[in-house]
């Protein structure tokens, strides 16, 4: 109930989340693992319902390409209910920077979604530099996106965590391993990230859904980044701490690892 403000569990139910009007939850170790869902997920999910609200650093998705994933899986999530990390960063720069030559480092949803904005998308020379998770990220990548930003380009990261989890609990390089990088060859880079624990995310949640801080929940599995937004926020946090190696859901279907990541 509502005067439980921060807890800690292992599986979801929908018991803990009642009279809650909003439920944002992370995707990643609390929904699903290494593109599969946890056990009680499904069953989490069907029963929260139209309260459920995505709220996750993925970089490599869109609401639409993400929805569409889930569905696959047996989650009926629509795009207007998942708040991603690379798709507020690119509608941030297309509304701060019409126009512009962008140099993107991400997955093709991320790249389409840019120039369906209007963004150029550059290999040299740029007004501002993306980067989100890109598994093609390569040592000559990093050489063009350290020359654009001797040249000024400003440098926006869609979110700062270094993994995400795999199925084993095994660490899963993230955009924040690639951000490191930047750092450790330019260490006075200034950027910015728009994604947890940063409030962009849970701000678009709330404001979509229509509730406030004080009836909303957060539920995360990482304190550093979940944990650290709700409190920002003002919502009360549910930790879902899982083991590793968590059951996932009956008769599993996988739609790939990494699909669906943070």
């Amino acid at each position: 109930m509502l005067e439980l403000r921060n807890r800690q569990v292992k599986e979801l139910t929908p018991e803990m989340v009642a009279g809650y009007d909003a439920v944002l939850c992370d995707l990643d170790g609390c929904l699903v693992a290494g593109g599969r869902p946890l056990s009680g997920a499904l069953e989490f999910a069907d029963a929260v319902a139209n309260r459920l609200w995505i709220v996750s650093n993925n970089s490599a998705d869109t609401g639409e390409t993400l929805s569409d994933r889930l569905a696959l899986i047996g989650f009926d999530i629509p795009a207007e209910r998942i708040c991603l990390a690379g798709e507020v960063a690119v509608n941030r720069i297309a509304r701060e920077y019409p126009g512009a030559m962008v140099q993107v480092f991400a997955e093709d949803p991320i790249r389409d979604l840019a120039q369906s904005l209007g963004l150029r998308l550059s290999d040299h020379a740029a007004d501002v530099v993306l980067l989100a998770r890109d598994p093609k990220f390569a040592i000559g990548d990093l050489q063009r996106l350290l020359k654009a930003l001797h040249h000024g380009a400003e440098l926006i990261v869609t979110n700062l965590d270094a993994t995400h989890p795999d199925p084993d609990g095994l660490p899963v390089p993230e955009t924040g391993a690639l951000a490191a990088a930047v750092r450790l060859c330019k260490p006075d880079v200034v950027l910015r990230s728009v994604g947890k624990p940063e409030p962009a995310l849970i701000d678009l949640a709330l404001s979509r859904s229509g509730a406030t801080a004080e009836t909303s929940v957060f539920v995360g599995d990482n304190p550093a980044t979940d944990g650290e937004a709700a409190a920002r926020a003002g919502l009360a946090f549910i930790h879902v701490a899982r083991p590793p190696s968590a059951a996932f859901h009956k008769d599993p279907v996988s739609i790939g690892q990494g699909a669906l990541s943070c």
